[in-house]
């Protein structure tokens, strides 16, 4: 799997096989992550740091920009619906 990914880590890294290959499935583990999971997950996130929702879901909307895949323009009340139901 991404042979020739693990590679290039190995070549221009310090990192051993294993090592590029379990840093190859974290980053692509963390962009598997479905736009409802990632928007969940970072609302916990941050309101666990005392942010309050209008902050929260302002803050996704703009970071949902720069994912690896950009998910489809969603409104902030779609966000909550993500989050409540």
């Amino acid at each position: 799997m991404h042979e020739e990914l693990v590679d290039h880590l190995t070549r221009s890294t310090p990192l051993s096989r294993g090592e590029a290959l379990r840093v190859i499935q974290d980053v692509l583990a963390f962009f598997d992550e479905t736009t409802h999971d990632y928007v969940r997950r970072r609302h916990r996130e941050l309101q666990a740091q005392g942010l309050q929702n209008a902050a929260i879901f302002e803050r996704i909307d703009a970071d949902l920009k720069y994912r690896a895949v950009a998910p489809p323009e969603l409104t902030l009340r779609q966000l909550r619906r993500m989050v409540y139901g």
